[in-house]
């Protein structure tokens, strides 16, 4: 059985998001990029599964601009055997993402696609549920746990009250979350072996899908700065300000 997962180049998580002075959005230029940190969980647990024996090829897909070639080397440094960069210099949003990635199913016949739950840079959370509804194949989101057995997988998902565990038929698509593993580090001899691996490329014309936006961004700002605390003198004057100033009680 096959694996596809798909991993994003994002702004790393350790660097400071700095918004563009025209308010057009974040400034990407000259600053750290990595793998979204919840695709990377996804990777290492589609390894995982290879160690297992449960699955047999791992493959991991990326979109976008060209240097998404570095995220596609450093999932294969992890484990992943080959990748394909599907390449456009193009906005995507999480519709097309998913179109793409529905080809890309298409093409390779995978029994797992996995996904991180989101991406850290616009946090949409949509892309996993639209390629399970355009692929018509059962989903689990927020997954912490996963086993494969018999053509199912069981999957432990994290919701608002607790646990819910579900049990999927394959093919299925999967996102994941925080608590589904720890992803290794990559060595240095498998970041040299990553070079070497085959890497695709190709572009959305070639798998027929149209990423015009179907969202337009009207401007981007920084959260207000927080206000300074005061210090009041008593008990009642605290009441009193969060009842009739801050409205809170």
């Amino acid at each position: 059985m096959k694996a596809l997962v798909a991993v994003k180049r994002v702004l790393d998580a350790n660097v400071k998001a700095q918004v563009k002075a025209d308010g057009s959005g974040v400034n990407i230029a000259g600053v750290k990029m990595s793998m979204n940190p919840f695709d990377e969980i996804a990777v290492e647990e589609a390894v995982r599964l290879k160690e297992k024996g449960v699955v047999t090829e791992v493959i991991a897909v990326s979109c976008g601009v060209a240097q998404c070639q570095e995220t596609l080397r450093s999932a294969m440094a992890i484990g992943a055997d080959r990748g394909v960069l599907v390449q456009t210099d193009d906005e995507l949003q999480p519709l097309a993402v998913a179109k793409i990635l529905k080809a890309l199913v298409d093409r390779e016949q995978p029994g797992l696609i996995l996904l991180g739950k989101q991406a850290i840079d616009d946090d949409c959370n949509q892309t996993g549920q639209m390629l399970a509804a355009l692929l018509e194949v059962p989903q689990a989101t927020f997954a912490s746990k996963i086993e494969i057995a018999d053509g199912r997988a069981t999957v432990t998902r994290e919701v608002d009250g607790g646990l819910e565990t579900v049990s999927l038929g394959l093919p299925a698509v999967i996102t994941t979350d925080l608590r589904l593993n720890e992803p290794r580090y990559a060595t240095l001899p498998n970041i040299m072996k990553a070079k070497k691996k085959p890497l695709a490329t190709m572009t959305p014309a070639d798998l027929g899908v149209d990423v015009a936006p179907r969202l337009k961004t009207l401007t981007v700002a920084e959260p207000p700065k927080r206000g300074a605390g005061i210090k009041v003198p008593d008990v009642s004057t605290l009441i009193d300000k969060l009842k009739n100033e801050a409205k809170v009680i």
